[in-house]
């Protein structure tokens, strides 16, 4: 199998313009200097030649650079580069492109077309890593046959820098062709400190070799090369990796990566970032497979989020089980030293876990404790549901979405990959003395549940015999993992020595390093076995592999180290089939992430290192975005509206309150879009097309929020004509006044029927894991997500460590006695419940518990008024002001006193609807929220209050609670108790109270009277 590389992908394309064009009006030139320096001929005293090198040479003023550079700029949408940013003895740009966009293969045609253009024939490629140099030395032999039949047969070189291959370096020098160098960063910065340094702890690459006649780095400084930087976030991340950048003596610096830092971004000329490749579909699109648990609160569960300084001292993001109102939730507070968590969680599982240290130096964060032994450092917690239970979740799922592609996939020649990123090496393979190796917990789980899903009948294509798939499971997972000093190393004497064997020291080792690292057409072959595969760190940048198709991260996602986009970008690049060529689109092209996170939660981190790592602001505008809209097309030459015109427009926006002054979108854009008004000024309107550019620009970052309509707010204001009217006095006579409850009930027939009630309806189950998949999509608005409907569940065997005072935590929660309690408990059937999920049925007993108090309460409430003047005066009508919004949740009014009454729900909105148009009533009103009668179980707020009249003026006073249904069984218990409440305190000051649903249901009663 042999990769196919497509030459005519226009984003591409542009990206090699990008920077080919920079240099636009240059003259093929080379500059030429002598290999041997002074200091060696001066050694040689009968030398009769000196050999020529070749390098680049610039003959363009810094003018020109900038023109070029603001021209390309314009062009793609970018802000412009000032003279203050171009010198020409520093030059250094930026390229920007999603990962899995084919970057590599852009920065090498860039090269290509460098030489062929201009004649720049020295190019050197620094990356941060070993596996990215790996990376970088087989995309250039895999795209050497492509390049030579795109180019003309073009003769050029590549090498990897070796300290002990120097005439290498001098062939670099001194041929005249097209010549390539890739150099780990660390080759010649680890010393650059000090480059004089000659002893034996200086790079070789800064001491002088008398076969050179210079110090390496030298004769690399006088070829004056295009220096191409891979992954400048890592590669230049200090100081001294900078200054050795310079030390190159580059005649122009260029950097690729998807996530530039901020300070970095220096002369962008290219952007193709995660929204833009995602919309234009030349990545995967992200589905995020979640396995989360439920029902499971049963040990003291203590998360580390975060450790920082706060005023001089460590505190402690902690997520924690917090038991609050008769029920436990997951939640993160800060601590200090010296806190005790069972008192922040009012649970006694956490006694003992008082905070003792929190070590908060960068790398090593931890916290530990004055009466436990555990120690939890950044990202692990102790107390969740047994690990290995999630863990063999997410390796059987990942394992199922993967057989569940290979039957779609396999058919149309492409082969599925899955990749598992482990938390320890161990975990999958284990060493003996010897270098013996046997499988560790994961590789056990993932060949246990692989062999019982090859075994269901749906995968029968997959496998021929089933004996024949069991002998081959060993043969379908595999790992890679980088250096460990500690592990015994290969014997091998070449470059497989920097990397851990994965097999003892066995030929096998070298073999599955070539699989993985070097052979990736070899990998994408049904040919090979190997569909699985298993990497603690080295897979996570400078590798990857078109057919990932499911991503399994066996860590918790809160580690510092963990970051999602670096991950999933392993498997973010189209897929290929067995000719090798692209296949396209999303309907074949999606990445299964598997995460213990919620997808909300997936969603809302992916989005934050969007945007942390990229730079990018959803919902942002900046002065440049609609520099690149096209004004017009010549022949020769495109018209753009440019940078002063882009400037204006964002200044209009920003007086039309469309954005703020930072360029964030406002409601009223939305809005404005929404209902196709936007104000654009006249000049942009003159021209369709450009019209339509500056509003598509501005649909796409504003994304898709829904809003309320800030135009469709009204204030809501006092009827006087109504309010002060006789007959709104006789109702609001009729329900003013306020009451006192007092309560009496049997507490033994409490007793008997709390028992009753947990025979009948108390149902516990063992804790569950979830699995639910969402779809993500990234647009400028920001990262969304679409669940899918279908999940599963299974269940959890959970180890209790010891069962919880369950006499005490309903005591504290239903205030009932010790001695009501325990009858209750012995009085019922089903406590070997308890054992099984002791906090699910102490939550489960105390909502029946408390549910049967309020009834037994209500059942034995009465009301008494207090007296005539104690009541809720006529004018607090006046004193609040209310708003709603006209197409939401308001009704215009002419018999209530408010111009509009504003309703909760379809019901409430009917019935107003109704009041006004009832010829039998005269007057109504929506309660308002102060007007609050006490109960048992928190105050209450009845709906309205009317004035109903019938054909002979008999007037009739009542309340009515509108509800969608009007029998109280169809109600919750809570409001069914409140509704009881409400009619016995109307009762006690001579007035009515009904339940309704339409007003039907008030004639009724009216009419029965």
């Amino acid at each position: 199998m042999k990769i196919q590389f497509d030459s005519t992908l226009n984003y591409q394309q542009e990206a090699i313009e990008a920077i080919v064009d920079i240099f636009s009006g240059q003259e093929k030139c080379d500059s030429n200097f002598t290999v041997y320096s002074p200091e060696f001929l001066a050694k040689q005293q009968n030398i009769g030649f000196t050999d020529m090198g070749y390098g680049n040479r610039l003959l363009l003023t810094e003018g020109q650079i900038l023109e070029n550079t603001q021209r390309i700029q314009l062009s793609n949408g970018l802000k412009p580069s000032t003279r203050a940013e171009i010198d020409r003895k520093h030059l250094d740009f930026t390229v920007e492109m999603e990962t899995g966009t084919g970057k590599t293969y852009v920065y090498l045609r860039s090269i290509v077309e460098l030489y062929k253009k201009y004649g720049f024939s020295k190019h050197i490629i620094v990356v941060p890593s070993i596996p990215i140099k790996e990376g970088v030395y087989k995309s250039l032999q895999i795209t050497k046959e492509h390049l030579r039949e795109l180019y003309d047969n073009i003769n050029y070189n590549f090498f990897v820098y070796d300290s002990s291959k120097l005439n290498e370096v001098r062939d670099f020098a001194t041929n005249d062709r097209l010549e390539i160098m890739v150099i780990n960063i660390d080759a010649f910065a680890k010393s650059f400190d000090n480059p004089d340094d000659l002893k034996k702890t200086a790079n070789i690459i800064h001491r002088y070799n008398d076969s050179l006649g210079y110090k390496p780095l030298d004769l690399i400084k006088n070829t004056n090369p295009v220096v191409f930087i891979d992954e400048p976030q890592t590669t230049i991340s200090t100081p001294i990796r900078k200054k050795a950048i310079q030390s190159l003596n580059p005649l122009a610096i260029v950097k690729y990566s998807a996530t530039h830092r901020k300070d970095e971004k220096i002369n962008m000329m290219y952007k193709l970032d995660a929204v833009d490749a995602y919309e234009k579909k030349l990545v995967k699109q992200i589905e995020v497979g979640s396995v989360q648990t439920e029902g499971i609160n049963n040990n003291a569960y203590i998360r580390l989020v975060e450790v920082k300084v706060s005023k001089g001292f460590p505190v402690a993001k902690l997520e924690l089980d917090i038991f609050k109102n008769g029920s436990i939730s997951r939640k993160t507070v800060l601590v200090k030293q010296n806190e005790d968590l069972e008192q922040i969680t009012d649970r006694a599982e956490y006694e003992g876990y008082i905070i003792k240290d929190i070590y908060a130096v960068a790398g090593n964060e931890y916290i530990d404790f004055t009466s436990k032994d555990e120690v939890i450092k950044l990202g692990e917690a102790i107390g969740n549901v047994d690990d290995k239970q999630i863990k063999t979740a997410l390796i059987r799922k990942t394992i199922e979405e993967h057989l569940n592609k290979e039957l779609v996939l396999n058919p149309q020649g492409i082969k599925v990959l899955s990749l598992f990123f482990i938390d320890s090496v161990g975990k999958y393979r284990q060493y003996d003395e010897d270098g013996n190796v046997a499988n560790g917990e994961y590789a056990e789980i993932f060949e246990k549940e692989y062999l019982k899903l090859i075994a269901k009948p749906k995968y029968v294509s997959l496998f021929g015999e089933l004996n024949d798939a069991e002998v081959a499971v060993n043969q379908v997972h595999n790992g890679y993992f980088s250096i460990d000093k500690k592990s015994k190393k290969s014997n091998s004497k070449d470059k497989y020595e920097y990397f851990k064997d994965t097999k003892g020291n066995t030929n096998a080792d070298e073999d599955t390093y070539n699989l993985i690292m070097r052979d990736k057409e070899m990998l994408l072959s049904f040919d090979s076995k190997l569909r699985f595969i298993f990497s603690h760190s080295a897979l996570k940048e400078g590798w990857d592999n078109p057919n990932v198709f499911q991503i399994c991260t066996l860590k918790d996602a809160g580690g510092s180290e963990i970051r999602r986009r670096q991950e999933i970008g392993r498997g973010l690049r189209l897929c290929v089939n067995q000719s090798g060529e692209r296949v396209y689109g999303h309907e074949v092209n999606t990445l299964t992430v598997m995460a213990t996170e919620t997808y909300a939660e997936f969603v809302d981190n992916f989005q934050k290192e969007i945007e942390k790592e990229t730079g990018i602001k959803f919902g942002i505008l900046e002065k440049h975005s609609f520099g690149n809209i096209v004004v017009e097309i010549n022949e020769d030459d495109t018209v753009y509206l440019g940078q002063e015109k882009s400037e204006e427009l964002f200044k209009h926006l920003i007086s039309q309150g469309y954005i703020d002054a930072k360029g964030k979108v406002q409601d009223k854009l939305k809005i404005d879009l929404k209902d196709e008004t936007v104000v654009i000024p006249e000049e942009f309107k003159e021209q369709e097309h450009v019209l339509n550019q500056i509003i598509n620009t501005l649909k796409e970052t504003a994304g898709r929020l829904e809003i309320k309509n800030q135009a469709d707010k009204k204030l809501v204001t006092v009827n006087k004509r109504i309010l002060d009217s006789p007959e709104f006095r006789e109702l609001w006579e009729k329900v003013k006044f306020k009451t006192t409850f007092s309560v009496n009930f049997d507490s033994d027939s409490l007793v008997k029927e709390c028992i009753n009630a947990i025979n009948d309806r108390l149902k516990i189950t063992r804790g569950k894991l979830i699995y639910t998949k969402a779809s993500i999509s990234i647009n400028a608005g920001g990262v969304d997500a679409t669940i899918s409907p279908n999940s599963e569940t299974t269940s959890i065997k959970d180890e209790v460590e010891r069962l919880p005072d369950i006499v005490s935590y309903l005591q504290n929660e239903t205030q009932l006695t010790r001695k009501s309690i325990v009858s209750i408990l012995t009085g019922i059937n089903k406590l070997d419940y308890f054992k099984i999920n002791p906090q699910k049925f102490i939550e489960g007993c105390i909502d029946i518990i408390n549910e049967q108090m309020n009834l037994h309460i209500i059942d034995g409430i009465s009301y008494k008024k207090i007296g005539d003047a104690e009541y809720y005066e006529q004018e607090l009508f006046e004193n609040k002001e209310l708003f709603g919004y006209m197409k939401s949740n308001l009704k215009e009014s002419s018999k209530s006193p408010y111009n509009y009454v504003v309703y909760d729900s379809n019901v409430e909105s009917n019935l107003a609807k109704e009041f006004e148009n009832s010829a039998n009533i005269s007057v109504y009103a929506k309660l308002p929220d102060w007007f609050k009668i006490d109960t048992p179980l928190g105050t209450y707020n009845p709906d309205w209050a009317i004035m109903w009249k019938d054909q002979d003026d008999e007037k009739l006073y009542f309340v009515v609670e509108s509800k969608g249904s009007t029998g109280l069984f169809d109600l919750r218990p809570k409001e069914q108790a409140k509704i009881k409440c409400g009619k016995r305190h109307f009762n006690a000051i001579g007035s009515k109270m009904i339940v309704a649903t339409e007003l039907a249901d008030v004639e009724d009663y009216a009419l029965s009277k």
